[in-house]
């Protein structure tokens, strides 16, 4: 009798934790509809569509949107790409309607990683409307630093002549 209360214990405790697990599939990002998000995943596709077509000009920056952007590099086995990616949602928030945060994973767009050269993670891309885009990898020593380190770099580099 033991026995058959266990494996039903069992069996009730792995169809509890696979139906949390499908709530939290149904709540993940929507690449195709960045309105939703404050950070989208973005595509080699919608890259080369929104902010801008390497193919067409190898050799020289044609920003294409309208708005400021930061792009993520990340990984999802990586640590410190981790901790940036809740700051970096948090300050997304913030500059909701200014900015646009998008993510590229390394992995999975190896294409988009080697065309800006990324050798380390996290790393991130600050594009203006107008002007060249500027490049940073890391974090801070602590949370508020990182926080601090995307408000510095959208304030003098993407929205300083938005002032």
């Amino acid at each position: 009798m033991r026995n058959i209360f266990l494996a039903f214990s069992f069996a009730v405790l792995t169809l509890t934790s696979c139906a949390s697990g499908s709530k939290t599939e149904n709540q993940t990002q929507n690449p195709d509809d960045p309105q939703e998000h404050s950070v989208s995943l973005i595509s080699k596709e919608q890259f080369l569509k929104e902010v801008w077509n390497y193919e067409d000009s190898p050799n020289e920056w044609k920003f294409l949107g309208d708005k400021p952007v930061i792009i993520d590099f990340y990984a999802d086995w990586c640590g410190p790409c981790k901790i940036a990616g809740p700051i970096l949602e948090d300050v997304a928030k913030e500059y909701d309607g200014k900015v646009i945060v998008y993510k590229i994973d390394t992995q999975r767009e190896r294409e988009l990683a080697s065309v800006f050269g990324i050798s380390s993670i996290p790393a991130f891309l600050y594009i203006p409307v107008e002007g060249k885009p500027m490049m940073t990898a890391g974090i801070g020593r602590t949370k508020d630093q990182t926080r601090q380190m995307f408000v510095d770099n959208i304030e003098s580099h993407l929205l300083k002549n938005k002032q």
